[in-house]
């Protein structure tokens, strides 16, 4: 690898460049192989002299499918991760521009503000387990290419049709005009287990910290909530993510 080439692929580090080259990094063989089996095109794999023989052989089998696996210093190879210790194989993805164009599926997940990567990832992760297929964004919501979002996920930000919208309310009332019932959860909505959903559903997930806006709101049929039963403030929102949607697609 040239220091022009470490260069340019040391800039996908930030979202900036990544929006721009419309490309993201992947570390570690077990996510790389979820991006690739999920369609989504590898320019290239770099790793070590450190690989383990398991990272080793999946490396070699994709010598016909990658056009470009080369061996690097692992100093340049940390350069590219966003871990102090990454594993020894990174690979550069494209973003994938064949996914559907609009939100699908009987349920699907909207969030609003979820800025923490991990947060995103998780309910990302959730929403696949439970069988959601669509996940909307609002605008200041986490990148979903972003490291932490993709380690997060387990991989799962490959398998659904995540749509980062910045029309997110008008999204909103565009599947309101498909019959859709808009679902947000808030700490002053009605207890989840009494809920009455209708056939097809928004689940929204607003930021824990500040909780659904006003112009959220206006937006929504119902409000749902987790009966507490203890003293805690809140529930963590990739939590009550998981709760509502289990109980949801019951």
């Amino acid at each position: 690898m040239t220091r022009a080439e470490l260069k340019y692929y040391t800039s996908l580090t930030l979202k900036k460049s990544r929006m721009e080259e419309a490309k993201f990094l992947v570390e570690g063989i077990k996510l790389i192989g979820e991006a690739i089996s999920s369609g989504y095109y590898c320019e290239a794999i770099f790793y070590t002299n450190a690989v383990s023989e398991k990272e080793e052989e999946f490396v070699e089998s994709l010598r016909k499918k990658v056009f470009r696996i080369e061996e690097v210093r692992r100093e340049d190879l940390c350069r590219l991760a966003d871990v102090k210790t990454p594993q020894e194989v990174i690979a550069v993805f494209y973003n994938d521009d064949d996914k559907d164009k609009e939100p699908k599926g009987e349920l699907i997940v909207a969030l609003e503000n979820i800025n923490d990567p991990g947060n995103l990832g998780t309910i990302i992760r959730s929403s696949d387990w439970f069988g959601v297929s669509s996940i909307l964004l609002s605008e200041n919501c986490a990148e979903i290419y972003n490291p932490k979002v993709i380690r997060a996920s387990a991989g799962s930000v490959f398998h659904l049709n995540v749509f980062e919208s910045k029309n997110f309310y008008q999204q909103l009332e565009e599947q309101k005009a498909k019959e859709y019932q808009i679902c947000c959860a808030d700490l002053t909505g009605e207890n989840i287990y009494n809920f009455t959903k209708h056939s097809k559903l928004v689940l929204v997930m607003a930021n824990e910290a500040n909780g659904p806006t006003d112009e959220l709101l206006s937006l929504c049929d119902n409000k749902i909530t987790i009966p507490r039963k203890g003293n805690a403030e809140s529930l963590n929102v990739a939590i009550a993510s998981a709760i509502i949607l289990s109980e949801l697609t019951k």
